[in-house]
């Protein structure tokens, strides 16, 4: 975080008459919200870095939008356009995934030091409506957002393992040839069956568009867009949002197309693990939680624990073949790619609880139930079985940075191509186009 904030200073002192720094909002813990803006245009971008805490990657790329701004007149004044840059939505998160990025760029590694708040702690989810917003991150963004009526919006994600897609709440013709050309010729694998998109309608190979909101469950919330969000909320002025993922850890089958054998036995086992994976780590939460009442930490890291554990079985119903009854949604066709998909979203489901799970016990300073040495064997075998499993193999941050930088500024380009209608009043502002019916896979 000092980092980002020092470089983008750097980076003003340099340009000075192009390139502003100014604080946004602040952060539950006071950090500030800083948000660098290039160029003079009429036209504003809004890139949001940052969102989630665990996804690094968006920061660098932030940096690297705002030099190739500078450096391309064609993306600011032939644009007429200027760069809005929030360097990061949720400080106060990031730090506390400090501890894994210098490396090592291993599995275990991050797991171990894996931070993201409850869904609830999450500044881009709007739960009870923009009105209801409370989280001063949440705020400042839609101030921002109010302020700015930016044309285009992106909001930058990594994914931990797996592929790079992207989702839009408009369609941009053209963006999936990019993101094929851009992801091949940096080697990056695309996701053509994300488990986030898994009911979404799909735009291309690896663009899915993003549903509106729609009224569900908590656990429906944390698990898909099922609540309002600071995607959707800048709509009312015709903007085009752009959800961005870059991978840490890519997996080459998740843009298998070819069919298995018996994809019911797939899902069956990854069903199945999950329960099992969730009954252990219930088992394990239920033999530390009583050594925790000392621990100042531990209401932070037992709130995104208690919301895995919520969603897990839920999930693994969700999937079982032998399970979902008539009158629940149908899987879609599942391919390699969507099984893939499906088997590291699990997995990442019980990582991501077993690694919160450990700093709960190294951080309360003692472990009179003997849990870490199980987490610790836990986590070994669930980071090999991505790594030999699944092939999940590490991608360079450069490459990351330069996957994402090159397809925020194809879908930038993309969106000016559209004019759409700028509406006060109007829910989605984009006029007739937004009557059309919209059908999920």
């Amino acid at each position: 975080m000092d980092e980002l904030g020092a470089r983008a200073a750097a980076l003003v002192a340099r340009r000075p008459v192009d390139a502003r720094l100014r604080r946004v909002g602040t952060s539950r813990a006071g950090t500030p919200l800083w948000l660098l803006s290039v160029g003079h245009g009429g036209r504003q971008a809004l890139v949001v870095a940052g969102p989630h805490a665990n996804e690094p990657v968006g920061g660098a790329t932030a940096l690297r939008l705002a030099e190739r701004a500078l450096a391309d007149p064609r993306l600011c004044e032939g644009a007429d356009a200027t760069w809005n840059l929030l360097l990061c939505l949720d400080p106060d998160g990031a730090r506390r995934n400090e501890a894994w990025l210098s490396g090592p760029y291993v599995l275990g590694h991050y797991f171990r030091n894996f931070f993201r708040p409850g869904f609830l702690e999450q500044p881009e989810w709007l739960p009870e409506g923009a009105a209801g917003a409370t989280l001063p991150e949440t705020r400042a963004l839609l101030d921002l957002q109010d302020e700015l009526r930016p044309v285009f919006q992106c909001s930058l994600h990594g994914v931990d393992v797996g592929g790079a897609f992207v989702e839009l709440t408009h369609e941009l013709p053209g963006l999936a040839q990019r993101v094929a050309h851009t992801a091949a010729r940096l080697g990056i694998p695309r996701e053509l069956g994300p488990y986030d998109t898994l009911y979404w309608p799909r735009l291309g190979p690896a663009v899915y568009r993003i549903p509106p909101p729609h009224p569900g469950d908590l656990a429906a919330a944390i698990t898909e867009a099922a609540v309002e969000s600071t995607w959707f909320h800048p709509h009312r002025y015709g903007t085009v949002t752009a959800v961005v993922e870059a991978p840490m850890w890519g997996v080459a089958a998740v843009e298998d197309t070819g069919r298995p054998a018996d994809a019911d036995a797939v899902l069956r086992s990854v069903s199945h693990t999950l329960r099992h994976d969730t009954r252990l780590l219930e088992g394990i939460l239920g033999r530390i939680r009583p050594s925790l009442d000392t621990f100042p930490e531990a209401a932070r890291l037992l709130r995104p624990v208690d919301d895995y554990l919520l969603v897990g079985p839920g999930l693994a119903d969700s999937w079982d073949p032998d399970v979902q009854d008539a009158g629940e949604r149908r899987l879609p066709p599942l391919d390699t790619a969507r099984l893939t998909a499906l088997r590291l979203a699990g997995r990442r489901v019980a990582l991501r609880t077993a690694g919160l799970l450990h700093q709960l016990v190294t951080g309360s300073g003692h472990d009179p139930s003997g849990a870490l040495p199980e987490l610790d064997r836990l986590i070994d075998a669930w980071c090999a079985d991505y790594r030999d499993g699944c092939g999940a193999r590490w991608i360079p941050v450069a490459r990351q940075v330069e996957y994402q930088a090159r397809v925020v500024i194809a879908a930038f380009e993309l969106a000016g191509r559209y004019a759409p209608v700028r509406s006060h009043s109007s829910e989605t502002g984009w006029g007739s186009q937004a009557a059309l019916p919209m059908h999920r896979e």
